[in-house]
């Protein structure tokens, strides 16, 4: 803008500078203004597609990562696909056949809630394959304190013994936050099934004005966990970074009576 505000001045000043000269003085004054203004503009333009370029270049990296992203999403929800909702599905085909063939009442029973868990983790794997695919987010219904129910009755069904305790209004914490508090909770869970076979857990959740804080603790462990159960470590990584990314923190370690905690503390709000 400043060099197009200069050759303004130069062109307006242009009979102001020609006058007291002669006609061919006038004509060679008036060429080389002509040439200071050519001059200018060819480097205003050569500026402008400059910078054009600059950001032409920038907005293509841009649309190559997100279709990179894009690409490794894809890939991710053909294997979760093709072997995790497979695996899923032969589970949940074997559960109600075991429901149908076996003659004990507890069998059965157990046959039917193994049946029950199978097919929701296949419809949230499923869910979860959509979004993958589509980039967009996760259902998880807005009600917290019936989804965290929903879980600690699960739990229970297992032989897990689990308290829930909570405290404040969920309604005022964003739908963001409720879905990282969710999964902080199920995840929870997970670990002390797989780690910590007949512990008592306890979920306290607290709803504040601008702050909520999720702690589940567990005892130890009331016999030796199975060890054909993977432990990557991965699950507790995985949610101290969904935690953070909402602005939040987690910390995950033993207890002095050899129990474990899980500590979460995100915003009441973030955008959505």
């Amino acid at each position: 803008m400043k060099r197009a505000e200069d050759l303004a001045l130069v062109l307006a000043a242009a009979p102001e500078v020609s006058r007291g000269f002669t006609p061919p003085e006038v004509v060679i004054a008036f060429l080389g203004l002509c040439l200071l203004a050519v001059a200018g503009l060819a480097g205003l333009h050569l500026a402008t597609r400059r910078r054009l370029t600059r950001a032409l270049a920038e907005r293509e990296r841009e649309l190559a990562a997100e279709q990179a992203r894009a690409d490794e999403r894809t890939r991710l929800a053909a294997e979760l696909h093709d072997v995790v909702t497979h695996r899923l599905n032969l589970m949940v085909l074997h559960a109600g056949a075991l429901r149908v063939a076996a003659k004990d009442e507890n069998a059965r029973a157990a046959a039917e809630e193994l049946r029950t868990a199978g097919r929701q983790a296949l419809a949230e794997m499923r869910d979860m394959v959509g979004v993958l695919r589509s980039g967009r987010t996760a259902r998880i219904p807005d009600v917290l304190p019936d989804r965290l129910a929903n879980l600690v009755a699960d739990s229970a069904a297992t032989g897990l013994e689990v308290t829930l305790t909570e405290h404040g209004d969920a309604d005022i914490v964003s739908p963001a936050v409720r879905r990282t508090m969710y999964r902080v909770v199920q995840e929870s869970l997970t670990n002390v099934h797989k780690h910590a076979p007949g512990a008592h857990t306890e979920i306290t959740i607290h709803c504040g004005p601008s702050t909520v804080r999720a702690v589940i603790r567990n005892t130890a462990p009331s016999s030796t966990p199975d060890t054909a159960l993977p432990r990557s470590g991965s699950g507790l990584l995985g949610l101290r970074g969904r935690v953070e990314m909402v602005g939040g923190t987690l910390t995950a370690g033993p207890t002095d009576d050899g129990g474990f905690q899980v500590d979460a503390v995100l915003p009441a709000f973030v955008p959505t």
